[in-house]
């Protein structure tokens, strides 16, 4: 017959702290350490207390945008998009010209 085994102690573990800010100067300097070819990022982020995603996305986020992206962490949007949104509001503007002088 198996033995049972009751849990008799339940050991509950929290960070307890908040949310670390980071500033834009300080996720500069860390992504620029990742730009090293003999860097990994996961490294990188452990010497800086840094989730390894959080880190992969402020990387990809400055690779895209500039320093201006991690300034307040948004999405980046590419010129190519920007373009054919200015295009669409000049054809609607052309077209708004049409009804009106109709």
């Amino acid at each position: 017959m198996p033995e049972r085994v009751l849990m008799s102690e339940i050991e509950i573990i929290t960070d307890g702290g908040r949310r670390r800010r980071w500033t834009t100067a300080e996720k500069l300097r860390i992504v620029e350490e990742t730009l090293d070819e003999r860097a990994s990022i996961s490294v990188v982020a452990r010497h800086n207390g840094v989730a390894p995603n959080l880190l992969y996305r402020w990387r990809r986020l400055m690779l895209e945008g500039g320093s201006v992206a991690v300034t307040e962490d948004d999405e980046v949007t590419s010129n190519r998009i920007v373009r054919q949104l200015e295009d669409r509001i000049r054809e609607l503007e052309h077209q708004l010209g049409r009804k009106t002088l109709e």
